[in-house]
Order: C-alpha cells, then structure tokens, then sequence
C-alpha cells in the first residue's frame, strides 16, 4: 500500500515551514497595507481638488493598476524594469511595491466614492460655518464616509492576501513556494503530496480571509441598516 500524502502534515519541521511561508505572505500583505492605505487616502482627497490635469494624471494611474493583471504586475516590477534600468532587486521588495502602489490606487478610488456620497448641503453648512477644507474633512467628509470605507477596506486585504499566491512566480518563498518545494522533495515517496500540500495551503487562506470577509459584510449591513434605518 502506498504512502499517503497525509503524513506530511504531521511532520512538525514540514508544517513549521507551510506556517513559516504563510507568514511570508500575510508579512508582505500587511507591509503593503500600510503604505498603500495612506498612500490612496491622500490620492483619493487631490482628486477631489478643482485642478483637471491633477485628476486625469491620478484617474490614468488608477486605470493603469486596475486594468494591469497581478500577474503581469509583479513581472513587470521584477524582470522588465530592474533589467532596463540594468539593477537586481530581491523579490520581496518588489513585491512591497507592486502591491503598494495597486492598494494605493484601489484605496484612492474608495475615498473618492466615499466623500462624494456626503451630501453636498452637509458640506454647504459647513462652510456656511466658516470652515475651512481641512475642517471639512475633519469634522463632515471623514465622519461620514468612513463607515464606507472600512468594508471596502477588508475586501481589498482579503485581494491582496489571496494575490500574495504568485509570489513563487518571483522567487519569493511564501507558502506555495515552500509547499511546492515540499512535493517536489517528497515527490516519489508521497505520489498524492500535491492533494494534501495544496488541501492544506487552501485551508490557510481560507483561515486567514474568512474572519476579514465575515467582518467586512457584517460592517456593510451595519452600514446599510444605519444608512436606511
């Protein structure tokens, strides 16, 4: 009778290596976050601003990182420029970047479509007040538009989570790199590894994304019910 796969996953050094790799992933998912975040937040307020050439420039940059595949992406950032520009940059970073800068034009595209939805005679009052811009968004933009963001917010996390699976493709040891170095190694003595390692890296996804998209369409009926109640 042969070998099952299943054994591997009761190799202590083997699931200490999947849980090593997946923390790779959801490490370069955070790092991105964090810098994306911000870095769409302010985008997303200048292309509120009256200036035409400042809009169009950051809607191209929008257009570009949305209609771009991941995949070509993170090619684009590894192989084509670093060889153009005649550098060597390690995976990892170019990952940072890659998904930095598509989170800042998705997050730039969420605060946009918030602030609009503030009615325009709240923010009229508020200037009626004698507020100034940053005031505005102080106290009417940000209050109000927040609750919209937030969901929008996890659902992107859970994107660029579940995207972190190409990293392998730039020699990145996240967790299907480690899981495919596994099967490979252990490839004629487990006929059915690749069943088990791959059952096992579905199932870290799914524990890591499910809880944030409970959360984010928990925070949207919380949204609709305080919009329409």
């Amino acid at each position: 009778m042969a070998a099952s796969g299943a054994e591997l996953l009761l190799n202590l050094e083997i699931l200490v290596r999947l849980l090593t790799g997946l923390w790779v992933s959801v490490r370069i998912a955070l790092i991105s976050l964090a810098i994306g975040i911000p870095l769409g937040a302010l985008l997303g307020a200048l292309r509120l601003l009256p200036n035409r050439l400042i809009r169009t420039v950051l809607r191209l940059y929008l257009e570009f990182f949305r209609i771009m595949p991941t995949l070509v992406l993170l090619f684009l950032f590894y192989y084509i420029l670093p060889r153009q520009l005649g550098v060597r940059i390690a995976g990892e970073p170019v990952a940072i970047v890659a998904f930095s800068l598509w989170v800042g034009a998705e997050i730039s595209d969420i605060v946009r479509g918030a602030f609009i939805s503030v009615p325009e005679h709240q923010v009229e009052a508020g200037r009626a007040l004698g507020l100034n811009g940053v005031q505005q968004l102080r106290y009417i933009l940000l209050p109000q538009s927040i609750s919209l963001m937030v969901p929008a917010t996890i659902n992107l996390a859970t994107r660029i989570i579940k995207s972190t699976s190409l990293l392998l493709l730039i020699s990145v040891l996240d967790v299907v790199s480690v899981g495919q170095q596994i099967m490979e190694a252990n490839r004629d003595t487990y006929p059915d590894a690749p069943f088990w390692i791959y059952l096992f890296i579905f199932l870290l996804y799914f524990f890591v994304c499910w809880p944030l998209s409970l959360l984010a369409s928990r925070l949207e009926h919380r949204t609709k019910e305080l919009t329409h109640g």
